[in-house]
């Protein structure tokens, strides 16, 4: 893959943890140059994460993540530049979703059927983007009124799950993640080669 393959990475302060860490880091590893971005940061700034987990409760329980450090300025985001849109969730796309900004840049990447993967509550900025109409995804299950009362058609799957409608990516949830990213890059065309991979683990 040629380093010059970007992929723009949308997160934010109180974005889950793992939403943010695991496919900034795995896109990372297959060879992309990743920007993460929030609104009104720099690159170089920090954000800071939560951990959502499932510990009895009727809802999800939230606590202290890791700080993580963005790639690249926001404002100096060119769509244009970018093989795809990654959206992670968590608590920061209630707020992202106030950016227009931020709803111009997803719109960009449906309206020009770019690769476009949102995670969990990341799909609240997708269905505020309007871009989720006549569309096949999930969500976080409490997202996915909004879906539907945006035009798309919500999806349940188990949280270990993805969907897939053309060039839109979307899970659940963190325990997603395997078939979330490898339904990204399926998308955006990239190959793994296990073969290769395997051969140089047993060197």
């Amino acid at each position: 893959m040629e380093n010059s393959k970007k992929i723009l990475f949308l997160t934010g302060d109180f974005a889950e943890d793992y939403e943010t860490m695991v496919p900034f880091q795995m896109l990372l590893m297959v060879g992309y140059e990743v920007h993460a971005v929030c609104p009104g940061k720099k690159k170089g700034e920090m954000i800071k994460t939560a951990i959502h987990d499932f510990e009895g409760d009727q809802t999800y329980s939230e606590k202290p993540g890791h700080n993580f450090q963005l790639t690249y300025t926001f404002d100096d985001v060119n769509p244009a530049d970018y093989e795809g849109l990654v959206i992670a969730g968590g608590r920061a796309p209630e707020y992202l979703r106030l950016n227009e900004r931020v709803l111009e840049i997803t719109r960009y990447f449906a309206e020009n059927n770019k690769p476009l993967a949102a995670v969990c509550h990341g799909i609240q900025i997708l269905t505020a983007a309007r871009v989720v109409e006549g569309r096949r995804l999930t969500a976080y299950p409490a997202v996915g009124p909004e879906v539907e009362l945006s035009g798309g058609t919500f999806v349940a799957v188990e949280a270990t799950e993805a969907v897939v409608d053309g060039n839109l990516v979307t899970s659940p949830a963190w325990p997603g993640h395997p078939k979330f990213i490898k339904a990204f890059l399926d998308v955006l065309g990239t190959k793994i080669e296990l073969g290769k991979a395997a051969a140089l683990a047993e060197a």
